[in-house]
């Protein structure tokens, strides 16, 4: 039995809207989303091999720039270290100019020399003589060479890659519109440089039983009042209608939770500082979801400056609304497959 309500029999099971977005219909356990709000997919890949898991480049990539720097500068006092043990298994004896005249002073000195060494500065104070402690410097002045330039580059496809710095709000919301209502969440571009040709798209993920009982994942694409604005200056409230063609008609929230309904949000981009193609995902659960709100304006009163004012604080404003018998009849005891307090 379809878990949606019968009223939608007039989409015919909508099947020309129903797809596959790649997570595959065996995802059905119901406290899975399939989305993180960061954006990032909540899969966990095991079995794979190690350095294919590990993937340094990427991960350094695309982390914070926090997270960045506080690796860059693990590893190099880690590397430092490693290389002052080997300065003093050699013998920091055979570092002319060292302080020997504590076990503190010598480490120190060797984690100097080494540092000094890796960054290819050398100042002169101390210098190795011998094969060892020469071959050892000659090994690290190379490993130096060989990791600054992949920092470097590192640097560089960071500051080289476009990033769509998109707010969210935070819930997303049923809300009258027109006269019906509609499924609503805000965004808002977080920079000051400018987005152009940006594209939306919405879809549902929810749990159907089918008839031998077993639970497939299915998704349903919503289509929005619009989906595309050639410029992003302000904030855009995304809209779809909850009319008879929609696939969310006659669930209510309640349903919707029963059903794990997850909205899945894409959005495409032209950013115009790279002029290059960004993206950012992200979701809502239906948990998320408050029936009976609407945003409220972002807009700052500065009346005579000139300048349209934003506040970007206020991306998530909501104020509750009542939704009348014509939105959403009365609330009653929800069970899968009967009638609860509809959005129509």
């Amino acid at each position: 039995m379809n878990l949606l309500h019968p009223k939608k029999d007039k989409l015919v099971e909508a099947e020309e809207k129903r797809r596959d977005l790649g997570f595959g219909t065996q995802i059905n356990d119901p406290d899975t989303r399939l989305l993180n709000r960061d954006g990032s997919f909540n899969v966990k890949r095991e079995g794979g091999g190690f350095w294919s898991e590990l993937n340094i480049f990427n991960r350094l990539v695309v982390c914070s720039w926090g997270r960045f720097f506080e690796l860059i500068a693990s590893f190099y006092l880690i590397l430092n270290l490693i290389f002052a043990g080997i300065y003093e298994l050699v013998g920091i004896e055979n570092l002319q100019g060292a302080d020997m005249t504590s076990v503190r002073s010598r480490l120190m000195d060797a984690f100097f020399f080494s540092s000094q060494t890796l960054t290819t500065v050398g100042y002169g104070r101390i210098a190795p003589i011998g094969f060892w402690a020469s071959s050892v410097a000659a090994v690290e002045s190379l490993l130096g060479l060989l990791i600054f330039a992949l920092a470097t580059s590192l640097l560089y496809g960071r500051f080289s890659r476009p990033v769509a710095h998109i707010l969210y709000s935070d819930k997303a919301i049923i809300s009258p519109y027109l006269d019906v209502t509609g499924f609503m969440f805000r965004i808002v571009n977080e920079r000051a440089n400018q987005l152009i040709d940006l594209q939306v798209e919405v879809a549902m993920s929810i749990l159907e039983k089918q008839p031998n009982g077993k639970l497939l994942r299915r998704y349903y694409g919503l289509d929005l009042e619009r989906s595309k604005v050639n410029f992003f200056p302000t904030n855009w409230t995304i809209v779809h209608a909850i009319t008879q063609t929609s696939p969310m008609f006659g669930l209510s929230k309640e349903e919707l939770v029963k059903l794990d309904a997850e909205f899945l949000i894409l959005i495409r981009a032209t950013e115009d500082t790279f002029n290059q193609t960004v993206h950012t995902r992200t979701s809502y659960h239906s948990r998320e979801l408050v029936a009976g709100a609407k945003f409220l304006p972002m807009f700052s009163d500065k009346e005579g400056s000139g300048i349209v004012s934003l506040d970007l604080t206020k991306i998530s404003d909501i104020q509750e609304v009542t939704l009348t018998s014509e939105y959403i009849p009365p609330t009653k005891e929800v069970e899968i497959g009967k009638q609860g307090d509809y959005f129509i």
